[in-house]
């Protein structure tokens, strides 16, 4: 992605606001496809790059822009970079964020096929258009700033908005909700991750799931009281942050429980029975996990630069664990194999870091 100014045609891969000589709001400019005009191997590892050999690509794009990307396959100069679309409910989309929060989403939403609604009415998906009822569920869980990462950053909040908006969704019909299943109460929460602000700023009303009515739900014997209003929305878009040692993308989900029949489950049942099951009795909803900047597992923060789209909350958080290379899986994901796990856009090795050890 690259912004170029209307006026004087000056490009940027930074998503700055306006021209710097100009002073006029930069025109996102499209890459649509993607020539390799150069390769070079690298054979010494670093850090953040310990599996060598690798290939760095150059790549140019319909415009001319050119920019580098790390390819774990060797291309030859000429060939052209295609990104196959796959719409398999268990693989994963991963695409690697570098400036612009929104490109990373829209890709790898484009690479799982886009989003369509399915409704109990019409077996064929329908297209988002501003009657569409959206359910956003951010994680939101302390009363920290954004850089602590340990609440969806509100810069992602804001991309995903933007994104609904862009292909025809209207604010209004939009709804970011979260609940509080600790001491903190959730207002102060949404203040100080700056998530309140973000819906602001949007003219979204955040609501508070543990003040919605509950559905009794049973699947296999364990009972579930789901908020209605996963049940009202036409789209569900589970919004979490991902974090070193955590099954982040499943756990979140699990806001849309009433708090004491979560704690009860979580008393009675394994965390991987609990994200089975559940989502036998909820309806489909897309996860969109945000892994721009991650909680490593002493809470300090690294930038991984990464975002993961997919069906399969499990699966998400299984690719995220093999990406930081975390060996200490949590007991939900043990038994899930990364072989068996399709992922589109990026491997997984090109973007793979040990944060750990950094």
């Amino acid at each position: 992605m690259f912004f170029q100014c209307p006026n004087c045609k000056k490009t940027w891969q930074y998503p700055i606001d306006k021209c710097l000589d100009c002073f006029v709001a930069l025109e996102r400019m499209e890459t649509k496809k993607a020539n390799v005009i150069g390769v070079s191997k690298t054979t010494v590892s670093t850090i953040q790059h310990t599996k060598v050999p690798y290939f760095v690509l150059l790549l140019e794009d319909e415009k001319g822009n050119r920019w580098a990307q790390k390819s774990k396959r060797e291309y030859k100069k000429g060939e052209e970079i295609v990104l196959e679309i796959k719409k398999d409910k268990n693989i994963v989309a991963v695409w690697r964020i570098k400036y612009d929060v929104l490109e990373g989403i829209e890709k790898a939403i484009d690479l799982l096929g886009g989003l369509t609604v399915n409704r109990e009415d019409d077996s064929s998906p329908a297209q988002i258009n501003p009657e569409t009822k959206i359910l956003i569920l951010p994680a939101l869980e302390f009363p920290k700033h954004p850089y602590f990462a340990a609440n969806t950053n509100p810069r992602f909040l804001g991309a995903m908005v933007k994104y609904l908006v862009k292909i025809g969704a209207d604010t209004k019909n939009i709804k970011v909700a979260a609940q509080s299943f600790n001491d903190i109460p959730i207002e102060a929460s949404a203040q100080k991750s700056l998530l309140f602000k973000t819906c602001l700023d949007y003219g979204i009303i955040p609501l508070d799931l543990s003040g919605t009515s509950f559905v009794k739900k049973t699947e296999d014997g364990m009972n579930f009281e789901i908020s209605q209003e996963a049940f009202d929305a036409d789209l569900i878009i589970n919004l979490p942050i991902l974090k070193t040692g955590k099954a982040s993308s499943s756990e979140n989900i699990m806001k849309l429980l009433k708090k004491e029949n979560y704690l009860g489950l979580k008393y009675l049942y394994s965390a991987e029975e609990i994200a089975e099951k559940i989502n036998k009795v909820l309806p489909p909803y897309l996860t969109v996990s945000d892994g721009e900047i991650i909680q490593k597992s002493n809470q300090f923060t690294f930038f991984l630069g990464i975002v993961l789209a997919g069906f399969n909350p499990l699966n998400i958080d299984r690719v995220f664990n093999e990406i930081i290379m975390f060996k200490s899986l949590p007991e939900s994901l043990k038994k899930i194999k990364i072989e068996e796990i399709e992922t589109v856009g990026r491997e997984i090795e090109e973007v793979q870091c040990d944060t750990e050890r950094t």
